[in-house]
């Protein structure tokens, strides 16, 4: 059972002092949290891919590669890498030398993106959402099996043949698909045999458990062994030393963040009462403190069967020592209870 952090690098203004953080500064900000994580004990780290003034992760495998030399354990991932709108060769080039910087402990998340500031960025048309994504998954899971590959495809030049290096440490270079819940996204999962990473952003988390079952269906039908393949939970939420206090800090940040990308998007007005409902046990939020987060964390994986969690923080703009201090009750305390837990919960299965 794995535990984890993954962020966006937020840059949004701050709601108590209106002060906006740069990129720059937020970026430090974050190699700072993830050589935290690595010292207290947490498994993965993960940063996402946004390509707008609200969030300094465009170019993902950079951050996570500042932070290599300065960890020594904990794992690196993209969270998740818009491979729809990108070269699959300079992808993998990217993370096959993060893989080289921290000896092994690179991985990516792939997906199509739910929000589309990168496809005309970078010439792609969102008629194409889908074929692109069937296509570059491809291309990538070839460049990781074959040192030299020949490849033809509609959205490519083709070439012969052709070498990509460097190459990985890791043989393969492990690459997850991230889904919000979408059926297909699943069934491509598991007809690939890869693993499968469910970001849980709003309503019972136990609704996701029929598409982890038509998830390990599609790798069974198409001959992986269901039981090896994993699945993993990104969902939103804090921590503190008390529960009011958790949600005393991670309120205020979030309700802006999810009213201002709200308007975009048509969602009502996120209130105090759907945060409070969110934060009940069969919610969304693993927001409170240590042994509530813990509780939860395990609560859902008796009900989804996944072996690993990333805790989303912060949402919106929040003072770094308040996630600096989540991130060490997380690996300090959090960690410890559900491994504990979940090693008593499997030897009562077998």
């Amino acid at each position: 059972m794995e535990i984890g952090v993954d962020t966006f690098v937020e840059t949004t203004p701050d709601v108590h002092t209106g002060v906006t953080i740069s990129h720059a500064e937020r970026m430090r900000e974050v190699v700072e949290e993830i050589v935290l994580a690595d010292k207290v004990g947490l498994d993965i780290f993960g940063i996402g891919e946004h390509h707008r003034k609200e969030f300094g992760d465009s170019a993902t495998a950079l951050i996570l590669a500042a932070a290599a030399p300065m960890t020594k354990r904990i794992r690196l991932t993209s969270s998740v890498t818009v491979l729809s709108a990108a070269d699959p060769v300079r992808v993998f080039q990217q993370f096959a030398t993060l893989d080289g910087l921290s000896n092994g402990r690179a991985e990516m998340i792939v997906g199509r993106g739910s929000m589309v500031d990168a496809f005309p960025l970078f010439g792609y048309d969102l008629n194409d959402y889908e074929v692109l994504f069937e296509e570059k998954l491809e291309l990538l899971l070839k460049l990781r099996e074959s040192e030299k590959v020949t490849w033809k495809g509609g959205h490519r030049p083709a070439f012969t043949n052709l070498g990509v290096y460097p190459r990985p440490v890791q043989n393969p270079l492990p690459v997850w698909v991230g889904s919000g819940g979408n059926a297909e996204s699943a069934v491509r999962a598991g007809v690939h045999g890869l693993p499968l990473v469910l970001a849980i952003i709003g309503g019972s988390p136990l609704r996701f458990a029929p598409i982890v079952h038509l998830y390990k269906k599609a790798a069974a039908s198409a001959g992986h062994d269901a039981s090896k393949l994993r699945v993993a939970v990104h969902s939103l939420g804090f921590v503190a030393e008390s529960t009011p206090l958790a949600v005393d800090r991670y309120f205020p940040s979030t309700q802006a963040s999810f009213n201002a990308f709200g308007k975009e998007r048509g969602w009502g007005e996120y209130t105090r009462a759907k945060f409070d409902a969110e934060r009940s046990l069969e919610g969304s939020l693993f927001v409170g403190d240590p042994e509530a987060v813990a509780n939860k964390i395990m609560y859902m994986r008796k009900q989804l069967g996944f072996t690993r969690f990333f805790l989303h923080m912060p949402v919106g703009t929040m003072p770094h020592q308040d996630v600096m201090k989540a991130i060490e009750l997380l690996g300090t305390e959090v960690a410890p209870r559900v491994r504990e837990a979940n090693a008593k919960w499997e030897a009562e299965q077998s």
